[in-house]
This record gives C-alpha cells, structure tokens and sequence, in this order.
C-alpha cells in the first residue's frame, strides 16, 4: 500500500514537473512571437516605403522624355467648334493674366498633369507635403524636337572629348549609384557629374505637381533643351557654326510656336548646365571660346538657368551645381544633417584643388603655400591629373567631413561645384570673391552671408598679406556652431532629390529654383510684355543684391578688369 501510494506520489509528480515544462516551453514560445510581431510591426511602421507601392489604376499618364499623355481630358468648347486650338491658347493667356482658375468663356481649365500623376500615384511616391493651389504655378512644358534632349542622351558617348557620359546619364542624370559606406552613410549618393544639371532638372520637372497640357493656364514655359551638351562637343577644335547651330534652331522652332507670342518669350525658361561664359562668345572667330545662346535677341527675353550666372548681365540666374547627393526621402536628409552634426572634424581647414598658374591674379598658389605650412591645421588635397583623387567623391567628402572650414577660391571662373559638396558635407565655406556664391544664388543661399560662410578679400590673400590660419582662428567658437548649423540646415536647398521621388516636406534646389523662376516671371508679366532691365546691365549684380545701386561696398571686386580674367574678353 505504501509502495503504491510512492509510485502514485512519483507519478503525480512526473506529471507535475512535465506541465510545468510544457507551460514555460509556451511561454518562450510566446515571447519569440511577441518579439518576432514586434519586428514586423517596426519594419512595416518606420523602414518599408509604402509609398514606392505603386497601385494598379486604370487612369494612367505617360510622362517620357518631356511627352504629356493624359487619359479622359475633355476638349475645349472652341476645339469642338473647330476653332484653331494655337489661336485660342494665345488669347486664353492673354484674358487669364497668368492665372488658371477658369476660362474666360466660364469652363473649368484643363487638369494639371501634377494632380493627375498624384491621384493616381503613377509617380511611385505620394507626398505628404501641405496641398498648394495651383494658381500661379502652372507650368506647360515645349514638346521640342528630340534632335534637342532624347537624341543627346542616345549619342552620350560623343557628348565629352575625354570622357564617356553615359556613366553619367544613368538613373535620370544622377550617374552610378555610390556604395553604401562610412562614408557616404546609408542614403541616396551618385557619382553625378557637374554638367548633368539638365537631365536631372528636365527629370525633376515631370515629377512638378502643378504640370499642365494647356499652355493657356500656364504660368510659364520650361523648355527641356540641353543646351549644356549640346555645346559641349563642339567647345574644342570646331567652328562657329556649330556651335551656334543648337541654339539658332531652338530658337526659330520656339519663335514658330504660339507660347511665344504671349510674352515673347518673358515666360519661357530653361537649364543651360554649364557656367554662363560657355554661352557668351562676343565675336565670330572660330578661335573665341562657346557658343552666343546666351547673347541671341530671344535670350534677352527668356529666363536662363545656369550653375554660374554673369555679374554683368540680367538674364542668367545661377543655381546650385549638381552635388553627389540626391535623398528620395526627408528621412534620408533628416539622418544626413544629424551625422554632420556629430561629426568630429580634425582639421581647422582645407583645400582640394590645383593652382592656376595661367591666370596672373589667381589666389590659388598662395591659399596653397599656407595650407602646407599650416602643418596639422589644414589638409591639402592636389588635384594631378596623374591619378586625380579629386574625381572621385569619396576622397573628397571625407576631406570635407573631417574639416570646419573649406577653402573655395575661384578657379576658371568665379564658382565651384566643391562649394556645394562641402555645404552637403557640413563644412563651412570660405569664400575669396562675392561672385563665387554671394551674388550667384540669391535664391538659395541666405542674403546674410556671415551667418553662414567667411569672407576673405581676394586682395589680402595675394602676396600672403594676411594668414588665412589667423583669420579663421579668431573666430569664436560659439560663432563656429552656429555658422555649421545653417550649413547643416542649407543641406536640402542646396541639393537636386531623387528625380525618380519626391521629398515630403523638404524643399530641395529644385523647388527653390521654380520658385524663383514663378516669381521672376509674374515679375515680368506686372510691368508689361516690354519690360527690360532698368539701368546699366554692368551693375546688375548690385542691384540683385543690395537692391540698390548705390552700395559701393564691392564695387572694386566686379571691375571690368574681373570680367576679362574670368571670361577672356
């Protein structure tokens, strides 16, 4: 009986023992599925891009190589009629006054291609940005020829005497995508060529939410001509006529167009992504350098976009060069600005660059000898043409991270591409000249300059009359801080997004620029189809940039002395 009451005892126990190890088998069962939803939860919530999820629709739009296709658009009551659309495009222009909120015969507008691409979210991204009426902000882009973009891009390989572009056309102009490093971080960087501004902003404009197929409700004409590429083949070793054929058949196509009438071309804008001397060639001779796109009578009325605009000359607008960064996401600028926020930046200063020996009042040689004998407080990194670390974008944006303050002389002309790699690297620039940045890109950088860059005279540098060390030195810490956070915060202004996306809430160098541009033109239709620059064209930059032209404050930097070392004439 004993024995039996042991065995049950043992039994009961087994049993006991066995339930116990299945309930805490459960419970870690338990834990790796609340972990493993926990995971799932994160992921779906804060990495994976819904938006990207691009939905079946049964509206579509095709928005290639600048062609507007839109599915459903009602033709207009004088379309029906059998009236001339060109004739009414023109005359409904003239009665909007630039606006697009209805017809003068009482008809709703043509929907903007923007809306449309939205509603149906054939962009791939949805934007969480504020919805902005559109009133005032249509643009109506020139189907042009494609002998002017699309026939370029197919002929990359012969765009550059030395170099193959079609490495640099790739993924909208952005070029090959950089590996994802401590460098680069884990955002969007391309090895994006300075001369690619074209396609990636033609890229960028079919992406525009205020696009629209009536050039009646437009509140200006962008015209997606490359003009940059164009002349680029023949820069070297060809003669006047072919440089000068892309723009004196752009011009009569456009000229032949019913857009044009309206303004006369006050409305019409377009990216010439090279420095503005490539396109201001005064005489004739085969010897002179570029072509006259920009000095034609047509271009006098147009807005022209360029990295590097004329001081001297009031239809060019300058705007930020293409840097290697392109977010597709505020996320990604969100997580860039903190990194250079926290970066620890080892040298006071530095230089990548080579010294220009062919031009007498360059500053280079000098900024050079300093940075050598600045021992561990500058970094000096040569551009040789033997093995040119300067060509490639990881040597140069550690150069940038690890350094306060970045030199930007001029070179062959007043500006640099490095201005706008270092500001994306959070370094501050150091400016010799007010024409490297200051009265350039009025629509992207701070009119206050001191509260984000330095301002050494060109003159104090020459013949080592004051040390560049020094200068930097005796600025206060605190002030330092305070300048890399503006720097930090110019990060999305300055840069082109992802032209294959859209930021959410950011504004990038794209938007600033259409805005600009919006206003420049609303500007011009106030004052009338006559309109010109009032006063001598030679103080234009003053008047940008004071607003005045009585601040004689720089006037000795912008005599004509400048003008012929950076443009030869």
């Amino acid at each position: 009986m004993t024995q039996r009451r042991l065995v049950n005892a043992k039994a009961r126990r087994e049993k006991k023992m066995e339930s116990s190890a299945i309930i805490l088998r459960c419970r870690n069962h338990l834990w790796l599925v609340a972990f493993t939803l926990f995971v799932v939860w994160y992921l779906l919530l804060y990495v994976l891009d819904w938006s990207s999820l691009s939905p079946i629709t049964q509206n579509h739009v095709s928005i290639q190589s600048g062609k507007f296709n839109p599915v459903d658009i009602t033709k207009t009551t004088n379309e029906i009629n059998g009236m001339s659309p060109s004739f009414n495009r023109v005359k409904d222009r003239w009665n909007k006054h630039g606006t697009a909120e209805e017809t003068t015969n009482g008809e709703k507008p043509i929907k903007p291609l923007g809306e449309i691409v939205s509603k149906n979210q054939e962009t791939g991204k949805s934007s969480d940005k504020p919805r902005l009426s559109c009133s005032g902000r249509y643009i109506y882009v020139h189907e042009i020829p494609k002998k002017f973009n699309d026939d370029l891009i197919d002929q990359c390989q012969s765009l550059d005497n030395w170099t193959n572009m079609c490495q640099y056309i790739m993924n909208k102009g952005l070029g090959q995508q950089l590996p994802r490093d401590k460098i680069f971080g884990n955002t969007g960087f391309y090895a994006t060529h300075q001369f690619s501004l074209e396609v990636i902003f033609h890229n960028r404009m079919k992406q525009y939410d205020c696009l629209t197929n009536d050039s009646s409700a437009a509140s200006a004409i962008f015209v997606p001509y490359y003009a940059g590429l164009d002349v680029a083949r023949y820069l070297w070793g060809s003669n006047v006529s072919e440089r000068d054929s892309g723009s004196l058949e752009i011009y009569k196509w456009l000229k032949e167009q019913p857009e044009w009438e309206f303004m006369w071309g006050r409305d019409h804008f377009l990216v010439a992504g090279r420095i503005t001397w490539d396109f201001r060639r005064g005489v004739d001779e085969d010897s002179a350098w570029g072509n006259k796109l920009m000095l034609l009578p047509e271009a006098k009325n147009m807005t022209i976009l360029t990295i590097e605009s004329s001081p001297w000359n009031s239809n060019d607008f300058a705007i930020p060069y293409p840097t290697y960064f392109h977010p597709s996401n505020d996320r990604e600028v969100f997580q860039w600005q903190n990194r250079m926020r926290k970066l620890k930046r080892r040298y006071l200063f530095s230089f990548a660059g080579a010294p220009r020996p062919n031009i007498g009042d360059s500053i280079r040689s000098e900024i050079m000898s300093q940075c050598q004998k600045s021992r561990r407080k500058c970094k000096l990194l040569e551009c040789r043409n033997a093995g040119n670390k300067c060509l490639k974008p990881g040597y140069l944006m550690k150069l940038f991270q690890s350094s306060v303050f970045c030199l930007q002389p001029p070179g062959d002309s007043f500006t640099r591409r490095s201005t706008f790699d270092s500001i994306v690297a959070g370094c501050i620039p150091v400016f010799f000249h007010p024409a490297s940045a200051y009265v350039q890109y009025l629509w992207h950088l701070p009119k206050n300059y001191e509260k984000y860059s330095v301002l050494i005279p060109e003159e104090g540098v020459k013949g080592n009359k004051l040390s560049i060390e020094a200068q930097l030195e005796k600025i206060p810490k605190a002030k330092v801080a305070a300048m890399r956070e503006e720097v930090v915060k110019l990060i999305p202004k300055v840069s082109y997004a992802d032209p294959r996306l859209r930021l959410e809430t950011l504004e990038d160098a794209f938007d600033l620029t259409v805005k600009g541009v919006l206003e420049r033109v609303e500007k011009l239709r106030v004052q009338g189809r006559n309109s010109n620059f009032v006063g001598d064209e030679e103080y234009s930059w003053k008047q940008s940039f004071f607003g005045t032209l009585g601040n004689d404050e720089w006037d000795h930097y912008f005599k004509r002395r400048s003008k012929e070392k950076y443009w030869g004439k």
